[in-house]
Parts: structure tokens; C-alpha cells; sequence
């Protein structure tokens, strides 16, 4: 019986972390989850996954043909193979590719989870065909991934491709990198919390909003006010838009992407957000690139995403080389 060829994806999160065995359609045919407990070191926790991965190919040897592991991490650089002082896990430099050589002898990559989704929306998503889009993750931050000509842009160092940081307005809010007036602050679902706080302290309208305390509100009641109707629900949606449209514009200036694709928890809001994005953005592109860029949901199964992005990584290397 012939083997299927598969990839380990795995996906580093601050609380859990993910990993799957994915084909090369995309298909994530086995997969599990384990906390990162990242107070323990970086070592330990590898060591667990592997041991995880192995006891997967070893339960499905007889189907299964491991090629290659790719990781998908905060502050990952794909160049370097590395984890390089990830704030949320309060690690160093983590050399993750040597790790994985030296336990399987495979080709390995590591990318940032932004990076994977491209990759892995060009792969197995939406944009399969596509050769020039900027995927959006929108979470508790913002996240991009550029995809130019068919590559990812990874820049001199191997940490380009940060729209989250771009500034959108001078001396503005404080990001949570230290820097003022940054995209992610303003588009996010912090971001969106702290316009509901903002918006609520200047509007006089009655809000559903006002009953909850201002601790415990969360991007989700925003959301769920908004569907109901809720004014200032729905202001604040607007207020976010205005920032990704002018923001989504400028982007389109520098790149010119067929398309803007959209992924993470705050994604799920859909025309709610993307409706007045659309149109501020079209307001404010150059005339030459007016209704030619899209704004599409990711195409990936919000489940697996994570794990299809990492092994797309090797994937992408593999179809590369024909």
C-alpha cells in the first residue's frame, strides 16, 4: 500500500498549542492539542510535541509517510529557524529548526502565525491561484502576512510584514509594543474594547452596553450589541472600520494585492466590520486601484487553520520545487 505523504503542522500559542498531520490537499488528518505550560522552557515543551507526532505516525505507520515538520510561532524568523524572545512565553532565542533536525532528520520551518496563514490560505484556502494578497489576522492583535509574486515577504531580517505597527494616528493610543498611535490598537478585539470604553464615555446614547462593568466587557458584547442594533455598538464598528480602511488603502498603494483575506476570532464579525472597511478603503484609494481589491473571509476551516498554516510551510517548499 502506498503511503500518504504528510506534514506535522504545529502552532505555539501562549495558553495551548496545536498540532496536526496534514496532507498535501490540505486534508488535517490527525490531530491534538496540549497546554504550553511555556514556564517550563522551550525543551521540555518540544520534547512533549515530538513525542506526540511520533506517537501519531506510529499509530498510523502503515498509512502515513512523515516528510516534514513546520511551526508556526510568536516571533518566529524563518530565516534563522528561530523563537527569538517571544513576550507571551517569556523565552530567549529558541533554535526550533535545529531542534526538529535533530530528532527527525527532516526538513523543518518556523514562521509567525500571521506568515503560516498566508501560506497556508495560498495553499489550501481562498487564495489558491492567487499571487498577490495580504492576509489579516485579527485577534486580541493584528496580524499580516504579505504575500508578493507568489512568495512571502519576509524582508532583510526576517520580520517584515508587521501592519499591526504600522501608525495610523500621532501620539494615539499605546500599543501593547510600547509604540503610540499603532493600527492594532485602534483594530483588534482590544482595540475594539477600549472604543466601546472611549465611545461610551462621550455618546449620550442608551447602550446594552453600559450595564456590563467596563472590566468585564469583552470584543464579543460588542459584536452582539451591534446585531441587535445597538448605536453604539454599531459607532464603534465604525470607528474601527475607519481605521483598516485608510489603513487597508495605503497597503494597496505599496502592494497593489488582488485581495484582502481576513482570519482570527475578530474576523468573525464578517460585513459588520468588512462592509464599511470596503468602503472607506475604496474612498481613499488612488483612483488607479478603485474596485479592483477584494476583502474575503479566510477560506480555511477556523478548527484547523492554524495547523494547515504551519505545515504549508513545508507544503509551499515542496510544490516550489515541483
Amino acid at each position: 500500500m502506498n503511503k500518504i505523504k504528510v506534514v506535522a503542522g504545529i502552532d505555539i500559542g501562549g495558553t495551548n498549542s496545536v498540532l496536526g498531520l496534514v496532507d498535501a490537499k490540505g486534508n488535517c488528518l490527525v490531530k491534538d492539542s496540549l497546554p504550553t505550560d511555556a514556564q517550563n522552557g522551550p525543551d521540555i515543551l518540544f520534547e512533549t510535541i515530538f513525542n506526540r507526532i511520533d506517537e501519531l505516525i506510529f499509530r498510523h505507520e502503515q498509512a502515513l509517510d512523515l516528510i516534514g515538520i513546520g511551526v508556526g510561532a510568536p516571533n518566529a524568523n524563518y530565516y534563522s529557524g528561530t523563537i527569538e524572545n517571544p513576550v507571551n512565553l517569556g523565552w530567549g532565542i529558541v533554535n526550533v529548526v535545529k531542534k526538529i533536525d535533530e530528532h527527525y532528520h527532516l526538513p523543518g520551518a518556523i514562521t509567525n502565525d500571521a506568515n503560516a496563514a498566508a501560506l497556508g490560505e495560498m495553499e489550501f484556502g481562498v487564495a489558491k491561484g492567487m499571487q498577490n494578497f495580504i492576509e489579516i489576522t485579527l485577534g486580541t492583535g493584528l496580524g499580516s502576512g504579505i504575500i508578493v509574486n507568489g512568495e512571502l515577504v519576509y524582508g532583510q531580517d526576517g520580520f517584515a510584514g508587521e501592519l499591526g505597527h504600522i501608525t495610523v494616528k500621532r501620539d494615539g493610543r499605546k500599543c501593547g509594543c510600547g509604540r503610540l498611535g499603532c493600527l492594532e490598537a485602534y483594530v483588534s478585539a482590544t482595540g475594539l474594547k477600549r472604543t466601546a470604553l472611549t465611545l461610551m464615555a462621550k455618546m449620550t446614547v442608551n447602550s446594552t452596553l453600559r450595564l456590563l462593568a467596563p472590566v468585564a466587557l469583552t470584543s464579543k458584547d460588542v459584536f452582539d450589541a451591534a446585531v441587535l442594533g445597538d448605536e453604539l455598538a454599531r459607532e464603534c464598528f465604525q470607528y474601527t472600520a475607519t481605521f483598516l480602511g485608510r489603513a487597508l488603502a495605503d497597503c494597496v498603494a505599496i502592494f497593489s494585492p488582488e485581495a484582502f483575506i481576513f482570519t482570527g476570532g475578530m474576523a468573525k464579525a464578517g460585513d459588520l466590520l468588512l462592509e464599511p472597511t470596503k468602503q472607506i478603503m475604496e474612498q481613499s484609494l488612488l483612483p488607479v486601484f478603485r474596485n479592483k481589491v477584494k476583502l474575503l473571509p479566510s477560506g480555511m476551516d477556523a478548527g484547523d487553520a492554524a495547523i494547515l498554516g504551519s505545515a504549508a510551510l513545508i507544503w509551499h517548499q515542496k510544490h516550489a520545487q515541483g
